[in-house]
């Protein structure tokens, strides 16, 4: 009889140590199919039950970026009990397929379950303001910017942006002093009332060569005459060597740009003071190396070295003046220099240092 006591006492002591909660979800996704991108936020409701024999609970609820666990049974679910997790996505923005995930963390085994919300959204008809986002007068430009991005300084390149009228009148889009290696032309000339037309823009780098790297023109414009005061067009490029037609062997003996350091340390200066600085570099290839351009950025000023072309095995310098007018703490400053070094066309060098106001100097 004792025997039968303690394994009875024995079955349940093991019983409720191998007790355990179980989540069982009705469904872990939820497709909402296909929705439009103006419905609003889209709630997807989790249920499951606690199929195990011990109390289950919830500890934590984390949603994937684009989709929120609004919701979630927060006390404790006995044996047999149910609960909910609830999902909420936005739309907005989206235009695609889409699919997101959260994660349910429980006491049960095994401690993290994952539930996926997935489906389409179709993107809302968007307006003409947000179509159409620089206002020039009565027509409207898709943007500001026309970016010619990377341009071989042997290339025309084209590019295109569309414009439309929006007032009731015709309307003649003109652009002032355009500079020699710009052509920008409307198509229609004239837009009628509600037409939508493209401005074509052509770049003739060949007609730049005084310029490298990122350069940009501003460009004014009239309507029916009329100018568009303190409204301007931005044009950009990137104007770079172009190395491609170069053979096995041009590349093999072409010059290298071979600097000591592309970072000096001006150190310690005051504020209304100029720091000097110096980059020594050697040409290490087997031609002459040729110093395009180079093009300091704000409160530098950079000069060429005195031969821009450097022969093979000779060494030379680039200097450079730092301004510190009201700058204050730790500076960095670029340099961009460009070259005929098929690998080194583009060098960025740098300038750092801290710059002091009055009182430092004693600390």
């Amino acid at each position: 009889m004792k025997k039968s006591l303690v394994f009875l006492v024995f079955l349940v002591f093991y019983a409720g140590l191998t007790a355990q909660p179980k989540i069982n979800f009705v469904n872990t996704r939820h497709d909402y199919g296909t929705i439009k991108e103006e419905a609003g936020k889209q709630e997807a409701v989790f249920n499951f039950t606690n199929t195990g024999d011990s109390v289950l609970v919830i500890t934590r609820v984390q949603s994937s970026c684009g989709c929120t666990a609004s919701d979630y049974t927060k006390s404790p679910v006995p044996p047999g009990g149910k609960g909910f997790v609830t999902a909420v996505f936005d739309p907005r923005g989206y235009n695609s397929r889409f699919a997101k995930s959260v994660t349910v963390y429980s006491n049960a085994k095994p401690a993290v379950t994952v539930l996926i919300i997935e489906g389409t959204v179709t993107p809302r008809e968007k307006s003409v303001e947000e179509l159409y986002t620089f206002a020039v007068g009565p027509v409207r430009f898709q943007s500001n910017h026309l970016a010619f991005t990377t341009t071989k300084k042997n290339e025309k390149k084209i590019r295109v942006m569309p414009v439309i009228n929006t007032s009731k009148e015709a309307a003649t889009i003109e652009f002032e002093g355009l500079p020699a290696h710009l052509r920008l032309k409307v198509s229609p000339a004239t837009l009628k009332p509600g037409e939508k037309g493209i401005i074509e823009g052509t770049y003739d780098a060949n007609l730049n060569n005084d310029k490298w790297g990122n350069v940009n023109d501003l460009v004014r414009m009239k309507v029916n005459g009329e100018p568009m005061p303190n409204i301007y067009l931005y044009v950009s490029a990137n104007l770079v060597e172009d190395f491609s037609s170069l053979s096995a062997q041009e590349l093999a003996s072409a010059p290298v740009f071979k600097l000591e350091s592309n970072t000096v340390d001006f150190g310690k200066i005051m504020q209304n003071s100029t720091a000097d600085v110096e980059f020594f570099f050697t040409n290490e290839g087997k031609s002459d190396l040729v110093i395009r351009h180079v093009k300091s950025g704000c409160g530098c000023t950079a000069l060429m070295p005195t031969e821009n072309v450097i022969k093979p095995g000779a060494k030379s310098s680039i200097k450079a003046k730092f301004s510190s007018g009201g700058y204050k703490g730790q500076i960095y400053k670029n340099i961009f220099v460009y070259t005929n070094d098929p690998k080194n066309s583009e060098v960025m060098l740098m300038i750092k240092g801290e710059v002091l106001v009055e009182g430092d100097k004693a600390k």
